[in-house]
């Protein structure tokens, strides 16, 4: 029998064009160690060519738990330890917020430390219903890392990300999604179905153009508008110029449904 500490922490698979990866720890709620954060990075930078989104996904009944307490508590040295996990985990997170295709996330269960950092990274979550969200660092008297004091302040505001984080408080699915969190509210039995459909119908789409759109919504926050206008006249410029953009004004004045894979 393969003991579960030696099976593979990530699985992959290319289902049409998108490039499903799968959390795969569900012994351990899918909890972050140093295989973990590597396995997850490799999967990210082996992204088949023709793969148009990525499909992040967990395995078992929870996503993801956050960091595995346990590695903490057997590393001889805690501080070196974790500093190292958080820097290779923080590349994790970078190739999300870099990915050249869009992402998609599909969360149940439990979303917690460092995986509300990485449901951040990616451009649209479905959460299941039943899920809850929680920092969870204050419990083990640490500060938040993988990104999830960024994405909750700018999800939630400082003042409630504060309450969340310094009281360790937890956020159901409805509150998730009503701060923005999470994009998208399924039923529990709906939420593998709903993600796959969601994958599918981004990478149907314009990929390289959402790209740019995904990068102009999260500089807005930080711009003037007189920024903000001048960023978007360049990127429609560029999209205009790129295939896919001849290949959808070709089709709407054929009326035709666009062709954005061939573009």
């Amino acid at each position: 029998m393969t003991n579960p500490t030696d099976r593979p922490r990530v699985a992959t698979e290319l289902d049409g064009d998108v490039w499903t990866v799968t959390l795969d720890r569900p012994e351990a709620g899918n909890a972050i160690d140093p295989a973990m954060a590597a396995a997850l990075a490799d999967a990210l930078d082996a992204r088949p060519a023709g793969a148009r989104a990525v499909l992040l996904l967990g395995r078992g009944e929870r996503f993801c738990v956050g960091g595995d307490v346990r590695a903490f508590a057997g590393a001889d040295d805690l501080p070196a330890f974790i500093g190292r996990l958080a820097e290779d985990w923080h590349a994790v997170v970078r190739r999300l917020l870099d990915s050249p295709v869009p992402v998609v996330a599909g969360v149940q269960g439990a979303v917690a430390g460092a995986g509300v950092g990485l449901v951040g990274a990616c451009d649209v979550v479905v959460s299941a219903r039943s899920t809850r969200f929680r920092p969870a660092y204050g419990a083990l008297g640490l500060s938040p890392d993988g990104g999830s004091s960024w994405v909750l302040a700018r999800t939630l505001g400082a003042p409630l990300a504060l309450d969340l984080m310094l009281a360790d408080g937890t956020l159901t699915a409805v509150e998730a999604h009503r701060h923005g969190l999470v994009a998208r509210l399924v039923e529990d039995e709906e939420l593998p179905g709903a993600a796959v459909e969601l994958a599918r119908r981004l990478a149907a789409g314009p990929v390289r153009a959402m790209v740019r759109t995904r990068g102009l919504v999260r500089r807005a926050a930080t711009r003037t508008a007189a920024e903000q206008l001048d960023d978007e006249a360049r990127l429609i410029a560029e999209s205009a110029a790129d295939p896919e953009g001849r290949e959808g004004v070709r089709a709407f004045t054929a009326k035709r449904p666009p062709d954005f894979r061939s573009a």
